[in-house]
């Protein structure tokens, strides 16, 4: 017979380990990635990505600057041969007066303020394209969202005179994330030119 002080123990484990399971579903299962095609470029949405949370909202509201780095991937049927990349930097501010963000992206330093939380993700995803030119319009291929918060020794190589590096981009979205550094990548497909023409966005699978 089980004394009963095990039994606690036991009890006490197996309701942290379910727990911490059901949150990770939750999170897991609740983004999506959506991709529509404008006749030149894929663009991408993800209304259930929340990145403007935890330790980089935290890091703004100290005044602090806070730089995400994206990549989109376009990848051939197989989910594994690369077709083409795309890279930007996403830079944001937070005004502590107004509870307002403001967003510029490092690829042609446009930028807006006076955003909410959710319209400034919604702008910076909305600011995300990748060239579909030269792709096949029924060739099934997947794409990639790969998001991050910069490690701030990373961005002095990140940008130079010629505007992003996508070598640089590459070899740091290659590397792991550190532990303290938001970060999340989400796949769509797989999809096809001549669907997306039609305005049926896919949404992420597997």
């Amino acid at each position: 017979m089980i004394p009963h002080s095990a039994r606690i123990k036991i009890s006490r484990r197996s309701w942290l380990l379910a727990g911490l399971t059901a949150s990770l579903f939750r999170a897991g299962a609740a983004v999506n990635l959506t991709v529509h095609f404008d006749g030149d470029n894929l663009h991408v949405a993800a209304p259930q990505l929340h990145f403007l949370t935890g330790k980089p909202l935290n890091r703004l509201q100290d005044g602090s600057t806070v730089v995400f780095l994206s990549q989109l991937t376009l990848l051939r049927e197989d989910r594994l041969t690369v077709f083409r990349r795309s890279a930007e930097r996403l830079t944001l501010s937070y005004d502590v007066w107004e509870e307002k963000f403001r967003v510029t992206l490092g690829t042609d330093g446009r930028s807006v303020s006076g955003l909410s939380s959710a319209t400034a993700e919604a702008w910076c995803l909305d600011n995300l394209a990748i060239s579909a030119l030269g792709m096949a319009a029924d060739r099934p291929f997947w794409l990639r969202l790969e998001l991050r918060e910069a490690d701030p020794r990373e961005l002095s190589s990140v940008v130079g005179d010629s505007g992003i590096s996508l070598t640089t981009m590459i070899e740091i979205f290659s590397r792991k994330s550190r532990t303290d550094r938001a970060h999340w990548t989400l796949d769509a497909g797989p999809l096809r030119l001549a669907d997306l023409r039609l305005g049926t966005g896919r949404k992420a699978q597997g």
